[in-house]
């Protein structure tokens, strides 16, 4: 992972006040801007011992070879088994944790406690932050409060809202900004995407995510979906089986995204999200009740918080989709 050119400003800006850095960070920003690139520079440039400036690491001495096999015995990742898996993928085991546990967070007392192999810093990275459940969070605030001389905590987090606010005080927050639409659409061109401005509405101007969403089987999905929407007779039913076998994050964050462009619309502003349907999206803003399609949206927004959870996907879109229905009869 790297920096990537939108965050340079604000590594240098670190790098600049190395001396004074906190012991614990809290990176923050939209999904999918390389808020963990961010973090494993910094963990590496915390680490490297021949840095060639403050914070850049040299990947030429035996920390930074350590770090680039993830092998450095000074150096922590805590995350949820099911990590590698994208946020609208469901994993190959569905038994995989999504949450940070407090066994995860306990394991950190041996290696916060004791001298560092190298002589030098010692850093945790704990991504994404919101993952820790109440117990998990609660153990790690001892650590954060009375964390030993030379030990770092990175703490990366797409909802920091979501964060106890005792976690939030004890770390320095770093916001991290989204890259500019001209930004963005430069790297996933330079990246080879198929569909760049597409892909970047949908993924909210985030390049990352819209790079993990630009392939041929996400869009012949989105199709179906959308089709199944706009057709007149809308027949909820027939489409939550068709829909069934995708995965239920990404079918609900369809939903809410298009909820959100009926709503803008109703309100006199543009589409956002979908671009392409902007004249589907149009008629049925007209003939939907305004403050309907906006409380379902919210209430879209406020499932995401259980999306992850073990759900019989073909009653829950049911259930979405007659909501949907109601109101498209008015």
């Amino acid at each position: 992972m790297t920096i990537f050119s939108w965050h340079r400003s604000e590594f240098e800006q670190l790098a600049q006040r190395l001396a004074q850095l906190p012991h614990a960070l809290l990176l923050r920003g939209l999904t999918g801007i390389g808020k963990r690139g961010f973090a494993a520079a910094v963990a590496r440039g915390l680490l490297c011992e021949n840095p060639p400036a403050p914070l850049e690491s040299c990947s030429q001495c035996q920390a930074c070879r350590w770090m680039a096999s993830d092998s450095h015995p000074d150096f922590r990742l805590l995350e949820p088994e099911a990590a590698q898996t994208t946020a609208d993928e469901e994993p190959d085991d569905k038994k995989k944790k999504r949450d940070i546990s407090i066994a995860q967070v306990r394991s950190l007392t041996d290696f916060i406690n004791i001298s560092a192999h190298r002589n030098g810093r010692k850093v945790v990275v704990i991504q994404p932050a919101e993952a820790m459940n109440v117990n998990a969070a609660n153990a790690l605030l001892k650590n954060l409060e009375e964390p030993p001389p030379n030990t770092f905590f990175l703490l990366v987090t797409d909802r920091p809202h979501m964060l106890p606010a005792t976690i939030r005080s004890r770390c320095q927050q770093l916001p991290l900004r989204p890259p500019t639409l001209e930004e963005a659409g430069a790297w996933l061109k330079q990246a080879g995407s198929a569909h760049p401005e597409l892909a970047l509405a949908q993924a909210g101007g985030a390049p990352l995510l819209a790079a993990q969403l630009d392939n041929p089987e996400y869009w012949d999905a989105r199709r179906q979906f959308i089709e199944g929407l706009i057709r007149r007779p809308f027949e909820p039913l027939a489409l939550a089986e068709r829909l069934a076998s995708h995965a239920v994050p990404r079918l609900i964050g369809w939903l809410q995204r298009w909820t959100y462009d009926l709503a803008s619309l109703s309100q006199g502003s543009r589409v956002r999200y979908n671009p392409d349907h902007e004249a589907a999206l149009a008629a049925a803003a007209q003939r939907m009740p305004a403050l309907e399609v906006a409380r379902l949206h919210r209430e879209l927004v406020r499932f995401q918080r259980v999306v992850n959870h073990p759900l019989n996907t073909r009653l829950l879109l049911e259930d979405w989709f007659l909501r949907y229905a109601q109101l498209d009869r008015g």
